[in-house]
């Protein structure tokens, strides 16, 4: 196993890591490379303020390096507000495997994957993420103790995605509340972008509420499949965020509420599954107060994961995962509360809660 450097050559005269706004301060990157298996990867580990970092694996075909290192920039960063706003004892972490999951990814890329992460001595805790399954975690699992999301059958808590679906589906529960009054989502327009398996399991609970719901997505199979399961409609149409609507929810990929789509969107309420959903967090965030669009802070919301997959760490049951998920209903609702009260987005409300928690567990470990 060897450590890759980017030739700076390949950067294209972006500016340098430490100077990103993604950068914030991580504590860690670790670049993963083996020629044998042909692993590319990526290890960010922004803070382990509050307990080891803990986040997903996620398996994309990046366009380049420079994309990739950014993406776990994002991610783990998001990881550590995640985890803190949430009230667990972990830290933020990601990681990143550069390559098509369907055709690169292999069982001894993953072990050796898992050896990379090993090294880290439990600095950093991997699970599933996109283009991971809870198999894949099994493997890793056979070369470090370091990692959750694996199968029951083997002691873990299982596939994470649909308790993360039943959080976004607390999260815009709360957000109906403070926009329209009431949580109730029947006869309420809900374009969901993404069904991957944490998308559909989102379709699911909202079709079960009666909710009007329009899947969009990159493979038209998976959009074929979904409407015939849950008979809902497929976005025909080409552009989804001009498209009249109550609730839009990104379930993909991160950054679609962009300078390309923030005054185009026609919605009431953005809550959905992906992380990162607002390209600059600030600024964006502050245009969709302006436009009195209430969104949900993604890295709250979608929090479902984590605190299924950190079941296995504390040893506590599924009536406690459902409890703690459940909850964050009425987090987002002071959240919400909280923002409005004090003319801020509720993107920084949270932001603020989770650094406060942060900063107070530092302070205490500095007496």
């Amino acid at each position: 196993m060897t450590s890759e450097i980017i030739n700076s050559k390949d950067l294209k005269k972006m500016d340098p890591v430490f100077g990103q706004h993604s950068f914030d301060d991580h504590e860690q990157i670790v670049f993963c490379n083996d020629k044998d298996t042909g692993l590319k990867a990526i290890i960010g580990i922004h803070n382990t303020v509050l307990g080891p970092a803990l986040g997903g694996t996620r398996m994309w075909n990046y366009a380049n390096e420079w994309e990739a290192l950014n993406d776990v920039l994002r991610l783990s960063r998001g990881m550590t507000f995640k985890s803190a706003i949430t009230g667990l004892n972990l830290g933020g972490g990601k990681a990143v495997i550069i390559g098509d999951s369907k055709t690169q990814k292999t069982p001894e890329l993953m072990r050796r994957f898992g050896e990379f992460v090993h090294s880290l001595s439990g600095r950093y805790i991997t699970a599933e993420d996109v283009g991971m399954t809870t198999g894949d975690m099994d493997t890793v699992r056979e070369v470090t103790p370091y990692v959750t999301g694996i199968s029951e059958n083997k002691g873990g808590a299982g596939n994470p995605s649909p308790i993360t679906a039943y959080g976004v589906f607390m999260g815009m529960k709360a957000a109906a509340k403070f926009q329209f009054g009431s949580d109730i989502l029947e006869d309420k327009n809900v374009f969901v972008q993404g069904i991957g398996n944490v998308g559909e399991a989102l379709v699911e609970h909202l079709v079960d509420e009666g909710a009007k719901v329009t899947i969009d997505d990159i493979s038209q199979e998976r959009l074929e499949a979904v409407k015939s399961k849950y008979d809902v409609t497929i976005y025909s149409g080409n552009d989804i965020y001009s498209e009249n609507m109550d609730i839009y929810a990104p379930c993909a990929l991160g950054a679609t509420v962009n300078d390309n789509t923030i005054y185009k969107l026609n919605a009431k309420i953005i809550a959905g599954a992906a992380n990162n959903q607002l390209a600059e967090e600030n600024r964006h965030g502050k245009i969709l107060q302006e436009r009195g669009i209430v969104y949900a802070p993604d890295f709250l919301i979608n929090a479902g994961g984590i605190i299924n997959v950190y079941a296995e760490l504390e040893d506590y049951d599924r009536q406690e995962i459902m409890r703690k998920t459940e909850n964050i209903y009425n987090t987002t609702l002071e959240i919400l509360d909280n923002a409005k009260l004090n003319d801020i987005t509720a993107h920084i409300a949270a932001l603020n809660i989770a650094k406060e928690r942060i900063e107070t567990r530092k302070r205490e470990n500095s007496k």
